[in-house]
């Protein structure tokens, strides 16, 4: 059949029910991304003779004769369309992964339209950026500008920015690999069950399969999808291929075949004959006695905490004494909250591409946050030397932690390996509902007392943590959870007890906050009911006990040395939130004797990046042309540390961060990077590019000092070359001067720590009729030390507040009796829409931070933490019962309005 596709004339044959995205990608329209094939998500979106269409459920036949237009149809990066400009000038994207199909959409958008946009809007879903940038962007509301000056404290628009709008930024499947073969994989179809045989005999006689890859084929390494940069913190629980199965869809065998179709029609000719094992699902049953063993067959090399347990990580701790605390108390609080299982749901899935160089080299191209970890993990699976394995990323489509794992690469490359073909595996989004990492699920008992005068005498928390199949990140998050969360309060009585188990769930993983935001949640929660007890303002409340510089941290244990306050905006951010929510903006409440108002706040602390170390090598080199090129380690998924990193390294050498061109995420790039997790990508990353660029200006200056004699303190530099004086030495001078090249290297171990803080406020209106839950207002204040982009800092906090508002309110993926999600597409996991997400006032706490570059702290995980429970506070003063339970759901709400105490 014949079509036109961005005014081109193309032949194409589609395949028997082939949708127009992949038909598109097939021609090389990468512009068209997949984020969920079911018509949910919009970032496929295109044009059919002018009309917006979800691509991947339009059937490509239809498209004879039709005239198609993808986003780089509408403009190019150098001939931008009015509608992709206003989205670079609003800084309207983050990871950029749902833009294309965004700007698509909007395309066709009337004036009239913008008074219409919660409906015209509900088919194209944002994770990142709580859509106030997008909106601004349709609106053609400008939030960034190239500055003429010192980059650093700009509102500079992100380099990829015309990139990104006009499609033409490359994603991880965005690019062509010759001969390359597609794996699938044949799921369990039991939460728990011992591999018996496995027949694949007529799944290897299909036409176009090239191997079936199972637990006989696999290297008896033990290993952790978790990723750190200490391998040990993580227990070695897991095989490429386990003959034992320990939840629904975990991977029993690997297809690898020249097609698609092909792969996933041998998976279906695979036969499996299992022992199906008691399972448990229940975090308590788990650890009681007699409850099924998940690993009870792994010793103590697999660093399990308790494998007779299920025990996968504990702590227990404190100081002074609880009891007595209690006992001398006006008051005390008692409670049980509860957090349910969700995902990232960031829009490009997990995936990966490998092939073998020229030289033989196992090469990686992924969706991940840890190209560096990754490769590492890879060379000691298949005992490979870390020459020999090269890891790098194109742009990410998003993470929020989940990409903190090796879900796919460890397959890809022992496809690759076993065929000698380039091989591709992309999860879908059933995929990433139903067996990728989730958020723990967590239940938290907390105890709180005071005095009359709101000073804390006692604090005690008890978690019991789900990590699901595999310990991945669970022992951490655990004790991450339980740490700032009570560290932020002064008590002289604290207890502190976590336990984190394995069950026959699919596993749980790094998830945005670390394991705060549901810790957070129980104690925030707490410290309002004890406002409502005492009659005390829950400011003030909070005021009075709150860590300020000059207290000693401490949860279960003391923190060392390492962690300290670098500068101090809590109660410059209590102060803020407060002033904002007297004015009362944003709408009334509505009209009607069902409604009921209330306003809650929660504030939350959070260390500037993870402990034990954070590793950052990178370097910069002047260019003959007067640019530079600086190397990080550091991956881009919408966090916005090459837009940080660029103006860092323009302020510090006197250009413009235009001028700065960035080489990341790729293990040929620099020695080193532990990777982008933890809020490191400004704090770690950018203090060693920092020092880097420090080193070469100082280098720069000493060369343009010896060629005119002057001292090299009198050196200024601008686009052109070195002043001196009344004297420019152009920077080709400059470097003939010293030999041909300028380069300099700067590292950062990501010690010590600095303390971050936000604060959140909530205006809240509840219908006591049917459980229904209107935000009015909602302010964040955040404590970011020097801001060095206000906009891009602006939109984290957004994005951050969007999706705990998710969490909070919609999101949970449900599960059945053997622990199968039910939830599998997005149309039943209830991601915030634009109608969903209300415009967050957004502040920011004047201070400096001394562990910081340039005194700037990190600001992409904290604005998450104290969302839900202020959320809930808002909620329990509207309606006078307290929430326990996560989400705060329509129904959830309607029950508690049963209950008598209810207003």
């Amino acid at each position: 059949m014949r079509l036109t596709v961005n005014g081109d004339e193309v032949d194409a044959a589609p395949r028997p029910g082939q949708c127009l995205r992949t038909m598109l990608r097939d021609h090389e329209h990468f512009e068209v991304k997949k984020g969920c094939d079911t018509g949910d998500c919009g970032a496929c979106s295109v044009l059919v003779d002018g009309e917006a269409v979800h691509s991947c459920v339009y059937p490509a036949v239809r498209a004879e004769g039709r005239a198609v237009t993808t986003v780089t149809g509408l403009g190019t990066p150098d001939d931008m369309h009015p509608l992709q400009q206003r989205f670079v000038d609003a800084a309207g994207f983050q990871c950029g992964f749902c833009t294309a199909g965004m700007i698509v959409t909007a395309s066709t958008f009337t004036e009239s339209d913008l008074d219409d946009l919660p409906r015209r809007l509900k088919g194209n879903l944002c994770r990142c950026t709580g859509y106030r940038s997008v909106d601004d962007a349709l609106r053609g509301v400008g939030n960034v500008g190239k500055t003429c000056g010192k980059a650093f404290g700009a509102s500079h628009p992100a380099p990829a920015g015309p990139r990104v709008v006009t499609g033409t930024e490359p994603y991880t499947f965005d690019t062509v690999v010759d001969g390359v073969l597609h794996i699938a994989t044949l799921g369990s179809p039991h939460p728990h069950a011992r591999i018996v045989s496995i027949d694949t005999v007529a799944a290897e006689q299909l036409p176009g399969v090239h191997a079936v890859l199972c637990w006989r084929d696999a290297p008896e390494f033990a290993y952790s999808t978790a990723r750190h940069e200490n391998r040990e913190e993580d227990p070695d629980d897991t095989y490429l291929f386990d003959r034992t199965l320990r939840y629904v869809g975990q991977r029993v065998a690997a297809v690898v075949a020249e097609t698609e179709a092909q792969a996933q029609e041998a998976c279906r000719l695979l036969r499996v004959e299992y022992e199906v094992l008691p399972f448990v699902l229940d975090p308590d049953e788990a650890a009681a006695p007699g409850a099924p063993l998940l690993h009870g067959d792994k010793g103590p090399e697999a660093r399990i905490a308790d494998a007779s347990r299920n025990l996968i990580g504990e702590v227990h701790g404190g100081c002074g004494d609880v009891e007595a605390g209690i006992a001398a108390a006006a008051a005390v609080v008692r409670g049980r909250w509860q957090t349910q299982r969700v995902q990232h749901t960031h829009l490009e899935t997990h995936g990966a591409v490998g092939w073998l160089d020229d030289d033989g080299r196992l090469v990686i191209r992924s969706s991940t946050q840890v190209p560096f970890l990754v490769r590492d993990e890879l060379c000691r699976i298949f005992g490979l030397e870390r020459h020999r394995v090269r890891v790098f990323t194109a742009r990410v489509g998003g993470g929020f932690g989940g990409k903190q794992e090796m879900l796919v690469e460890d397959v890809v490359a022992a496809a690759v390996l076993r065929t000698g073909r380039p091989a591709r595996w992309e999860f879908t989004r059933a995929d990433q509902l139903t067996v990728a990492p989730c958020r723990h699920p967590m239940r938290v008992d907390v105890t709180v007392a005071a005095d009359a005068d709101g000073i804390l005498t006692a604090l005690a928390i008890d978690v019991l943590n789900d990590g699901g199949a595999y310990g991945n990140h669970s022992a951490s998050v655990m004790f991450h959870g339980c740490g700032e969360s009570v560290e932020v309060y002064r008590c002289p009585n604290k207890r502190v007890d976590g336990r984190s188990v394995y069950t026959n769930n699919r596993p749980s993983g790094a998830f945005r906050g670390y394991g705060l935001g549901q810790v957070v949640f129980a104690v925030e929660s707490a410290m309002d009911e004890l406002a409502l007890e005492l009659d005390l303002d829950p400011y003030e409340l909070r005021r009075r006990p709150v860590v300020v510089p000059g207290d000693e941290l401490g949860a279960a244990h003391p923190e060392g040395a390492d962690l300290g306050f670098g500068s101090y905006g809590l109660d410059q951010c209590l102060d803020l939130v407060r002033s904002a929510m007297s004015r009362a903006d944003g709408p009334p409440a509505p009209e009607g004797p069902r409604w009921r108002v209330g306003e809650g706040m929660a504030l939350a602390m959070i260390a500037s990046n993870p402990p034990g170390g954070h590793i950052a090598d990178t370097s910069i080199e002047l260019l003959p042309d007067g640019t530079f090129v600086a190397r990080v380690g550091t991956a881009e998924f919408g966090n916005g540390t090459t837009t940080v990193h660029t103006q860092i390294a323009a302020s510090v050498l006197g250009t413009e961060p235009d001028r700065i061109r960035v080489e990341q995420s790729d293990t040929d790039v620099t020695t080193h990077d532990t990777g982008a997790y933890g809020s490191s990508g400004t704090v770690v990353a950018a203090k060693a590019l920092h020092a880097a660029a420090h080193a070469l200006r100082g280098d720069m200056a000493k060369w343009a000092a010896e060629l005119t004699g002057e001292s090299p303190d009198d050196v200024e530099f601008t686009a052109g070359g070195a002043q001196v004086g009344g004297t420019e030495v152009p920077y080709a001078d400059l470097l003939e001067a010293a030999g041909g090249t300028l380069r300099a290297e700067g590292s950062h171990g990501g010690l010590p720590r600095s303390l971050s803080f936000n604060v959140q406020g909530f205006r809240v209106a509840v219908d006591i009729g049917t459980g229904e839950v209107r935000i009015l207002q909602s302010v964040q204040a955040a404590d970011a030390g020097v801001v060095v982009n206000p906009e891009q800092c602006r939109g984290q906090v957004e994005g951050g507040v969007a999706q705990a508002i998710g969490v909070a309110m919609y999101e949970e993926l449900v599960t059945d009796a053997s622990g199968t999600v039910v939830t599998a597409t997005l149309r039943n996991y209830h991601i915030p829409q634009y109608a969903d997400v209300p415009r967050t006032e957004v502040y920011f706490a004047d201070t400096y931070d001394t562990m910081g570059p340039m005194g700037a702290k990190s600001m992409s995980e904290a604005p998450f933490n104290p969302v839900a429970p202020a959320l809930a506070n808002a909620v329990r003063r509207a309606i006078g019962v307290r929430p326990h339970e996560l989400p705060l759901s329509r129904d959830r709400i309607w029950s508690l309005l049963a209950a008598p105490t209810a207003r």
